[in-house]
């Protein structure tokens, strides 16, 4: 029999996955925890445990001025308490007793003729688990009728800046919210960091999402040839993870770049849309990532166009990877990121250096933040209800200031329950180039002949999805990862290969 996420595989499926069930005890679990964290911050506080938190979901958008609906895709904040999937909704959750009320938008009669049945209130107090059910028209007559304290409610609201986006998050708003006491600074910390740890029933999600992404970039590679465009790359990997996974949304837009796409970053963009033709020789840097019920995946492979690595191929691919590994082996509770971050930049440089790409003493060229030119961005992020997810810089944490360590998108040390991505990258950027040629902090490291022979080689990154476990780590991505398993798949093989013993995972796994 198949297991929960499992199909049975049948000779014409190129999947053996299925869609597993959405379980909304996940946000159940969500609502409890923050409360319990919201009375301890309360208490600690010498306030009254009393109140409601109180967030507004999201609202379906139009293309323009035009009367094009957009795919509504739920705030992911409300997603994370309340697993709405349906636009218009406000929530709240009484701090006195844990219960939890949800406000679902009164639809006209013609809502049923253009997009279906119209729901009972009851229908959506079952699904998603919660103790009532109103109208939005209600929001002001409920929460004065529940309110146990003196005078007029209090509403936490959330509100703070999402140090990964540099965005503030949007306050619930509504008619006569001025009937209500507000509180704007004590909600969005402490949510922020419940977010940050995941649950058992959380990483079974971002789990089926990284495995249904890796079997599509598996498809993926499978199939690509050059001649292809890199757009048919991205369909393919759309297709198999909607097809056989329900994915409808993917974490962000992909980037399918190759040749010297793949050292722009964030290619795959409107200006930059996938659209290059797939030369022979080339590599490719596929960035791409499923999302399922909200929680997502994001997972990057490289590898040649044509199946084979060449020894240039294989001298920045494998710096790129040993540096991944290094860091998945190293990762457990207590561990700094920047650390990390700095471990890949030095393994990265030393496989220059060996390779006859750099000169001179590696410490040195840490100390002039050479692992910068070549690896601009950091080395991952906390992943889950959103690719990037927040909580990496907790109130007071000041960011590096460095080349390269300013782009970190957290300086935390690791804790359990944490997922975060483990993204090393080796790139080829004349933009980057150009200027350490020139700088005397730089240039005496550089072999001019031999980073002109990469120009036009674009770029490596290795990404996988990593969770932080009591003792160590586990890597929940499944994908091809050293060359000859790389080019075995590529040749047919199937996978898992069978009879090859590689150890990627650190810690536990």
């Amino acid at each position: 029999m198949a297991k929960p996420g499992e199909a049975m595989p049948t000779a014409s499926s190129p999947s053996s996955l299925s869609p597993p069930e959405i379980p909304m005890e996940l946000h159940v679990n969500n609502r409890e925890k923050l409360i319990k964290c919201l009375r301890e911050h309360l208490s600690s506080s010498s306030r009254p445990l009393r109140g409601f938190v109180f967030l507004q979901g999201g609202e379906e958008q139009t293309r323009h001025c035009t009367d094009h609906i957009e795919l509504f895709r739920q705030e992911s904040y409300f997603a994370y308490l309340f697993g709405v999937r349906e636009p218009g909704f406000y929530g709240a959750i009484d701090i006195a007793t844990g219960e939890s009320i949800l406000f679902a938008p009164r639809l006209s009669a013609d809502y049923a003729v253009w997009l279906g049945e119209i729901k009972p209130l009851t229908y959506f107090k079952e699904r998603y688990m919660v103790s009532m059910v109103f109208y939005t028209d209600e929001i002001v007559k409920v929460l004065h009728d529940l309110y146990l304290g003196l005078g007029k409610p209090l509403l936490f609201l959330l509100h703070g800046l999402n140090t990964d986006s540099d965005k503030f998050s949007k306050p619930a708003e509504f008619e006569r919210i001025e009937k209500f006491e507000r509180d704007l600074d004590t909600l969005h910390p402490i949510l922020t960091e419940c977010r940050v740890f995941k649950s058992d029933l959380e990483l079974s999600l971002i789990q089926f999402a990284n495995d249904i992404s890796s079997e599509a970039h598996v498809e993926v590679m499978r199939k690509t040839r050059g001649g292809m465009k890199e757009y048919q790359l991205e369909s393919m990997f759309l297709h198999h993870t909607y097809m056989y996974g329900g994915c409808r949304h993917c974490s962000y837009t992909c980037i399918c770049a190759t040749g010297e796409n793949s050292s722009v970053l964030h290619y795959g963009h409107a200006a930059a849309p996938n659209d290059r033709i797939l030369q022979d020789g080339d590599l490719a840097l596929l960035d791409m990532g499923a999302e399922y019920h909200f929680y997502g995946s994001d997972i990057t492979c490289s590898f040649p166009v044509n199946g084979k690595f060449t020894s240039d191929q294989c001298l920045v691919y494998n710096a790129v990877l040993d540096a991944h590994n290094a860091v998945i082996s190293s990762m457990k509770p207590g561990v700094s990121w920047v650390d990390m971050h700095k471990l890949a930049e030095k393994i990265i440089l030393e496989a220059l250096k060996k390779g006859g790409v750099l000169v001179g003493d590696v410490d040195d060229m840490m100390a002039q933040r050479l692992g910068a030119v070549f690896m601009p961005h950091g080395l991952g992020h906390f992943l889950g209800i959103d690719t990037h997810d927040p909580g990496g810089y907790l109130k007071g944490a000041k960011r590096p200031r460095e080349p390269g360590l300013k782009s970190l998108r957290t300086s935390r040390e690791l804790q359990e329950g944490m997922v975060i991505t483990v993204e090393p990258g080796c790139y080829f950027i004349e933009a980057l180039l150009v200027p350490a040629m020139e700088s005397s902090s730089t240039s005496m490291f550089l072999i001019v002949e031999e980073i002109d022979r990469f120009k036009g080689f674009g770029g490596v990154r290795i990404e996988s999805d990593v969770h932080v476990t009591s003792n160590g780590c586990v890597n929940m991505t499944k994908c091809p990862r050293e060359v000859m398993e790389i080019e075995a798949v590529m040749a047919g093989a199937p996978w898992p290969l069978k009879n090859f013993n590689c150890s990627e995972n650190g810690g536990e796994g």
